[in-house]
């Protein structure tokens, strides 16, 4: 299984870190041990000063797939879930500053938060996902998924020239504004079209 991250598909959240708009969808990757199931609760890793938090609609691959076309991508996906990509923040800029890769910023163990799967046929309109995450039982980040630079049949094509797509692999689609800073013992919760599906301590 491999989990897949687009970077900077919310133009809301790219003037709030000063980023210019890309061209294509911006790719990076975690390994399956970053996955956090089940509700468990994020432990602040010891290594970094600045966890953030940053909630994203998740895509789960049902078939295999190289070269897809972007009219048949909606072939490709069957569920969504609510993701939160945790982000060792200080150690991010800092590997940015020294033109160097920042996998360890965003891939440590943990640090894809993932719900339960809702099932595209439960959702009154793939196309337009509502979502958003609460900290401490206050919104932080609100948006629709109908909102991103580049929709999710774009994204999954992208990939797929690249990557051969199995059953399975994940696609974290990126975030809107309104990002922050996690501290000990904050309560994140994520809503689908207001359906809690996500409930996060952190330790």
């Amino acid at each position: 299984m491999k989990i897949f991250c687009i970077g900077w598909n919310y133009a809301t959240h790219n003037t709030e870190m000063q980023s210019v708009t890309p061209c294509e969808p911006t790719i990076f990757m975690k390994p399956d041990t970053a996955l956090l199931r089940e509700n468990r609760p994020f432990y602040i890793p010891h290594f970094a000063n600045e966890i953030e938090y940053e909630a994203e609609i998740v895509v789960r691959i049902n078939r295999l797939g190289k070269n897809i076309d972007e009219r048949f991508a909606a072939r490709y996906y069957d569920a969504i879930a609510f993701g939160i990509d945790f982000t060792a923040r200080d150690l991010q800029r800092r590997l940015r500053a020294q033109g160097e890769p920042w996998e360890i910023s965003k891939a440590f163990d943990g640090s894809a938060a993932i719900s339960s799967f809702v099932p595209l046929s439960q959702l009154d309109n793939p196309t337009a996902i509502d979502f958003s995450l609460t900290k401490n039982g206050q919104i932080v980040q609100h948006c629709n998924t109908q909102n991103m630079i580049f929709g999710i049949n774009k994204i999954i094509a992208h990939i797929s020239r690249f990557f051969f797509l199995k059953m399975g692999d994940l696609i974290y689609t990126g975030t809107p504004a309104g990002v922050g800073r996690v501290e000990i013992g904050d309560h994140l919760e994520g809503f689908i079209e207001g359906a809690k599906l996500l409930d996060c301590q952190i330790k």
